[in-house]
């Protein structure tokens, strides 16, 4: 699915891009960073796509999504302080 389609089915299900990576534990700027490839990744299409004819039926999908247990996923790319791009290697302020 191109962006812009993506973008329509997530403001047809009622959604801002913010509220549709919360429903579904993303960070936002991964969800906005898609806008440069063109393309959506299979899986957040079908999300979004599903949210909007749910929506156009009358049919909730927020209480049931914001109800899982889902852990978002840690940010990459993140270092700690004293190690190198993150790397699991010994600490070089020792």
């Amino acid at each position: 699915m191109i962006y812009d389609e993506f973008q329509r089915q997530v403001g047809k299900a009622g959604l801002t891009l913010t509220e549709f990576a919360a429903l579904i534990r993303m960070n936002r700027a991964s969800i906005s960073n898609l806008s440069g490839k063109g393309r959506v990744p299979a899986h957040l299409a079908i999300m979004a796509c599903l949210m909007a004819e749910m929506a156009e039926h009358g049919i909730d999908f927020r209480s049931p999504l914001f109800a899982l247990d889902i852990v978002a996923k840690k940010p990459r790319g993140g270092a700690a302080k004293g190690r190198f791009g993150g790397d699991q290697q010994t600490d070089l302020c020792t």
